[in-house]
């Protein structure tokens, strides 16, 4: 069980770590290269969709790293 648990604690911290490089910063981080952040375009107001999205996904991955470390606390 807990070599289970260390795995899924090592995705969700790589997807954890994922997310927090992708939001937007001044346009200065991954975010940028990516085009998240970019403020006018021809979307109108579809990268405020996007940056809520990426905070909500961001609230999760926490969580459940947060959540698995506290298992991995209890089992060894």
């Amino acid at each position: 069980m807990s070599s289970v648990l260390v795995v899924v604690h090592t995705l969700i911290s790589a997807v954890l770590i994922l997310f927090v490089l992708l939001h937007s910063g001044k346009d200065a981080g991954l975010s940028g290269a990516l085009g998240v952040g970019a403020g006018g375009g021809s979307h109108g107001g579809s990268s405020a969709i996007v940056e809520r999205n990426l905070d909500r996904l961001t609230v999760v991955a926490c969580v459940l790293f947060f959540v698995t470390t506290y298992l991995l606390a209890q089992y060894l």
